[in-house]
């Protein structure tokens, strides 16, 4: 396996340096870490510096990151909160979103395979890049942020059904067999963990908590490699296993003491966002074809065309979703946050690059618009929330009057 030197420094440097630089940027706006993550990769990267060049190692640990995202995302979702309108309603909306992007795409390349690899990156929604956002905005329980969640089950679990139907090389007939397959085995497990089959594990998770056991970690990386293992074997897209994995894991911790329940997600979440997921994003910045996006005009302008698609094709069926008597500004923030995708693109334009269906730079103009909609999509919907809020907080007209005598 090649492994650069330089580059297994300069990855863990760039994560270190992400954080403080949402830090010292954020006293005047709040953009989020994955953006300087993917930034400082693009920087620092072939593209522009070369002080960090990709390698097998470095690859390697980036697909470990793409697993962990969506592990995490599918193990942040409580099914319990979102099930009812805000699922049923984002389930129609990204069905709208799917039609009207294949459509769309049609109408932009000459090839219908090549049309549904940008439809179907147009339908997706970064659940594991918004949560964060929306946790540390403290929108993550309020009804707007339940309708965002059930956006972003459906944007991420939509796509990967699609992408292992239609992407994965086989007849539909075929390729449904082995999709059935998977949910049957899935489904078999999480029924099981449901009934309680995972409780007699919580005393042993809480006995080595905090010993060289961590049980519960490594339980975690069982779960997650064992199902992205069977999708690989069954022919679907690891990222369904993962995604899965974390809904399983979740279930399997139901019921156990809520201090334990903490300290777990705690380790879970360090070993994802603090070491595995950084790889991904700053992998993704430092394998972006820059030379490529800017070798045709005609690529180049695909880029904010992708951008509006993402507008148009995702967030406006996202409004669905919305929370009842929602004002225009949230309506617009549901959109915003509905159409801000990534992870899904970056994978679904490798696919189509690989398969020949995709030109270099029509995938690059497809990443960098997901990147743009990173950075600028939740920073303006987390701006229309604050002026909501702060036009909330005001007294009525009336209660500015001075009061007159009599």
């Amino acid at each position: 396996m090649e492994v650069s030197l330089g580059t297994m420094v300069l990855m863990p440097a760039i994560a270190v340096a992400a954080p403080l630089l949402v830090r010292a940027i954020g006293r005047w706006v709040a953009i989020p870490l994955v953006v300087f993550e993917i930034v400082l990769g693009l920087l620092l990267g072939p593209a522009l510096l070369g002080w960090v060049q990709p390698d097998d190692f470095t690859s390697l640990l980036a697909d470990f990151g793409l697993a962990m995202l969506f592990f995490l995302a599918g193990n942040e979702i409580d099914f319990r909160t979102i099930r009812g309108r805000p699922i049923s309603r984002a389930a129609i909306g990204w069905l709208m979103s799917l039609a009207a992007g294949i459509g769309v795409a049609a109408l932009l390349v000459p090839n219908l395979p090549a049309a549904v690899f940008i439809g179907i990156a147009l339908t997706s929604t970064a659940l594991g890049t918004i949560m964060p956002v929306l946790r540390d905005s403290g929108d993550l329980r309020t009804p707007f942020g339940i309708a965002v969640i059930a956006l972003g089950a459906v944007g991420e679990f939509g796509p990967l059904l699609a992408i292992s139907l239609f992407l994965s090389g086989r007849s539909e007939l075929l390729a449904a067999g082995f999709l059935i397959a998977f949910a049957v085995v899935a489904g078999l497990a999480i029924w099981l963990a449901s009934r309680g089959i995972g409780r007699g594990m919580h005393a042993t998770i809480a006995a080595t908590l905090h010993t060289s056991g961590q049980f519960a970690v490594r339980l975690v990386v069982l779960v997650l490699l064992s199902l992205v293992a069977l999708s690989i074997l069954l022919g679907l897209d690891m990222l369904l296993g993962a995604f899965t994995a974390g809904v399983l894991y979740r279930i399997l911790l139901t019921g156990a003491p809520r201090h334990d329940a903490e300290i777990v997600e705690t380790k879970i979440e360090a070993l994802g966002y603090g070491f595995l997921v950084p790889v991904f994003f700053i992998n993704t910045g430092v394998t972006f074809d820059l030379a490529a996006l800017f070798a045709d005009a005609r690529t180049l302008v695909l880029l904010p065309i992708f951008l509006v698609l993402f507008l148009v094709v995702r967030g406006l069926p996202s409004m669905l979703a919305a929370p009842p008597g929602s004002s225009r500004r949230d309506l617009a923030a549901t959109a915003l946050f509905g159409a801000t995708g990534l992870p899904i693109i970056v994978a679904v334009s490798a696919i189509g690059v690989d398969e020949g269906y995709l030109t270099s730079g029509t995938a690059a103009a497809l990443v960098g618009a997901g990147m743009l909609s990173v950075l600028l999509f939740p920073l303006i919907a987390l701006a229309l929330r604050r002026r909501r809020s702060r036009g909330a907080d005001r007294p009525p007209v009336d209660d500015l009057r001075t009061p007159t005598a009599g």
